[in-house]
């Protein structure tokens, strides 16, 4: 993530693929994973096959940690969701390299198998979720409301769902720039020499890569052909626009990135951390160019704390743990479930930036060919 730079990846696309990873699990098989009753929480594909709630609640106390990494806690309302998770279960969350990006997680999978400092879960752009799937580097999974999840946003058999998401905005610093833009055509006008950001790379950041797409969509794209976008980003660099500093709370504070192409939901709870501030930042999803993504959840494989692992997909996907989302702005994937059930916060959700229409999302074929595109080209056109 780069929200800083973090879960700066959003998608529901895909990174390079490599080969499957044969690998060996020594934490997985640990005593720690099988309770008395015989059943390894390493093996549960549901908290059900584990004995039900007690019983994973009971084992994860006795791991007594969750190790993450790229949780930054002023995305998606993270800082409440850990509090409120330790303060529930009484379970220590230790959230290491919390300004990473999704990258840095698969790579932590990869490179430290066997080994107590691994992540046992990961926050990542569906298209790196995607990745990871097909190098087996994730535990099949469905916490309770699975089922209410659309397809189209999760694993079949449970690798990694989508948990949360939100729109490709405009962050302005309304004091600083005298007239804040508000489609990806506005970018463009010299008034806005030096003053637009992303979060961070497009190759790997999630919410970047996305800005890429919106852009392309915005500029006779399609979700066949991201083209456009980088087309549009070397435009901007070349009439010196854009600043390759990467846009975090920090950059804004100190007016360096004071148009930031990032996440609604972030942008949103920025305005409210700034305000008393004395800043006036105002979020807008772009007219010309309407890009919604997801990030996903999912278990390492071989988490060292796999009973954990478990219990914080059941608490994120909780009702509970969907209304933390929406109080920060996010878009729960169970939104439209928690609607009809009565469990929804309607209080926050009237406050989500506003947009128009029904969003659609590019297939795992078409973001793994942006994907691609994109790392053939971004660091010599535009990086």
């Amino acid at each position: 993530m780069t929200v800083p730079l973090p879960r700066t990846a959003v998608l529901t696309g895909v990174l390079t693929t490599a080969a499957a990873l044969t690998l060996s699990a020594c934490g997985a098989d640990s005593d720690a994973s099988t309770p008395s009753g015989g059943k390894s929480a390493a093996a549960a594909t549901t908290a059900q096959a584990f004995g039900g709630m007690d019983a994973l609640v009971t084992e994860a106390k006795k791991e007594g940690t969750l190790h993450a990494i790229a949780l930054p806690r002023d995305w998606a309302n993270y800082g409440a969701l850990i509090d409120g998770f330790e303060k529930k279960y009484g379970i220590k969350v230790e959230v290491e390299n919390p300004s990473g990006a999704s990258q840095d997680e698969i790579s932590a999978v990869t490179s430290r198998q066997g080994k107590e400092n691994a992540p046992d879960v990961l926050d990542l752009g569906s298209s790196f979720a995607q990745s990871a799937a097909q190098q087996g580097l994730l535990a099949p999974y469905m916490a309770a409301g699975f089922n209410d999840i659309p397809d189209d946003q999760k694993d079949s058999i449970g690798r990694w769902s989508n948990d949360y998401g939100g729109y490709i905005s405009f962050g302005c610093d309304a004091k600083r720039v005298h007239t804040c833009p508000t489609s990806f055509k506005d970018l463009l006008k010299p008034q806005y020499k030096g003053e637009i950001a992303l979060n961070g790379d497009p190759t790997k950041s999630g919410s970047a890569f996305s800005a890429v797409y919106a852009a392309s969509l915005a500029n006779g794209g399609s979700f066949d052909d991201i083209q456009p976008g980088i087309d549009f980003f070397v435009k901007l660099k070349k009439s010196g626009n854009y600043t390759p500093v990467a846009s975090t709370a920090a950059t804004i504070k100190a007016g360096k990135t004071p148009i930031s192409i990032d996440w609604d939901y972030l942008n949103a709870g920025y305005t409210d951390e700034f305000k008393s501030k004395g800043l006036d930042w105002t979020v807008t999803v772009p007219s010309d160019g309407q890009f919604s993504q997801y990030y996903s959840q999912a278990i390492n494989k071989y988490a060292p704390h796999p009973a954990t692992a478990r219990l914080w997909q059941e608490y994120l996907y909780s009702p509970e743990g969907q209304n933390l989302r929406l109080k920060g702005y996010a878009r729960p994937a169970l939104m439209t479930a928690m609607e009809k059930a009565g469990t929804l916060d309607k209080a926050a959700a009237a406050k989500l930036p506003k947009v128009s229409g029904t969003p659609t999302f590019p297939t795992e074929a078409q973001q793994s060919s942006a994907k691609f595109a994109l790392s053939q080209t971004w660091g010599e056109a535009a990086g």
